[in-house]
């Protein structure tokens, strides 16, 4: 006859058998539903896209990001089959829309009009942006690159740079240029405010339309913009360029000199311009958008209208765009450190 003792032990080992029994059967579940989960992801993935697909816009319409952005919906569209919308998210110099497009199931379904403004340029302003602007972002493709221009109003009595930063020394804060706060084209303003040793107002806009309409109508004098967004203003003598920020002059405006010709250096020359979705996107999402956009940008419709509006076009890999972005946040750095200013 067994003693308590025993009996004790016994009941002990039983125990821990009939526990182990249970721990391998939750191990196997749970590897059972992981192993589900995948596959259902991957076959979720090799059938993307199934219904509508997203492109955040941090910025108002008519600007550049949403002119590149409607571009390249309109084209991955008619590539999927599915429609591709532009959700228009502006203000807050575009950590709004930057901060939605993070903040969404990284599912290739939400995606970022992104580049130079939001990716190579935030990290350096801001301290608590609630988002990463490189390591929520998983880079897809780049799009286009652009470069800058000086532009001026009608109304302003100067014909060139040199008669520009003449008048504006001569009526110190009496000039105003305008800009949405903390992209390139606000820092742009205060980096030349700094070479030149002039004193000009800065008015804050939503967007970059509508401080070109402002200038165009003579409430403020001057923005920096991309090409894409004044070659037809300067075209049809709404604006008058003064300087681009180009390495060489731009064919359409062989009279307007470069920054650097007119003595103004430093200037960052490109203008980047891209797709990013939310880092944790399939590997396999990533590379079918790549494939898209590199196709729609390929084709001589995307082709045609990006030359129309003075845009260089990019093709190339995931990769390439993470590495000029990465080019382009040093160059950018550069220029906010120079300026001194931290919008926060």
């Amino acid at each position: 006859m067994q003693n308590g003792p025993t009996r004790a032990c016994m009941a002990i080992h039983r125990a821990k058998d009939a526990t182990r029994r249970i721990g391998a059967g939750w191990l196997l579940t749970l590897s059972t539903i992981a192993f589900l989960a995948m596959a259902s992801w991957t076959a979720r993935a090799e059938s993307y896209p199934e219904r509508a697909i997203k492109i955040v816009v941090p910025f108002s319409p008519g600007g550049p990001t949403d002119v590149v952005a409607r571009l390249i919906a309109q084209s991955l569209s008619s590539r999927f089959g599915q429609n591709v919308v532009v959700e228009n998210l502006a203000g807050a110099g575009g950590r709004i829309g930057a901060k939605a497009a993070a903040s969404a199931h990284p599912d290739g379904y939400t995606l970022l009009l992104g580049g130079t403004n939001i990716n190579a340029m935030l990290g350096a302003l801001y301290k608590n942006l609630g988002f990463d602007p490189n390591e929520s972002f998983a880079p897809v493709a780049a799009i286009c690159v652009d470069s800058m221009a000086l532009a001026i109003s009608p109304a302003v009595p100067a014909d060139t740079l040199q008669q520009f930063v003449q008048y504006a020394k001569t009526n110190p804060g009496k000039l105003k240029y305008g800009a949405p706060p903390g992209i390139y084209t606000h820092f742009a303003g205060e980096f030349f405010k700094i070479k030149t040793g002039t004193d000009i107002l800065f008015v804050p806009y939503k967007g970059g339309a509508p401080a070109i309409t402002d200038v165009i109508a003579g409430h403020i004098d001057m923005v920096f913009n991309p090409k894409s967004s004044l070659l037809t203003h300067f075209k049809a003598g709404k604006l008058k360029a003064l300087a681009v920020t180009s390495e060489t002059r731009w064919p359409e405006l062989p009279d307007t000199p470069t920054m650097l010709e007119v003595g103004v250096s430093g200037f960052p020359k490109e203008v980047w311009f891209g797709l990013l979705a939310p880092t944790g996107t399939p590997a396999t999402i990533v590379g079918q958008l790549n494939n898209a956009v590199n196709e729609g940008v390929k084709s001589a419709e995307v082709r045609a209208t990006l030359a129309k509006l003075g845009i260089e076009a990019r093709i190339g890999a995931a990769q390439d765009f993470a590495i000029a972005l990465a080019e382009q946040a040093r160059e950018w750095k550069g220029v906010i450190d120079a300026t001194g200013i931290k919008v926060e």
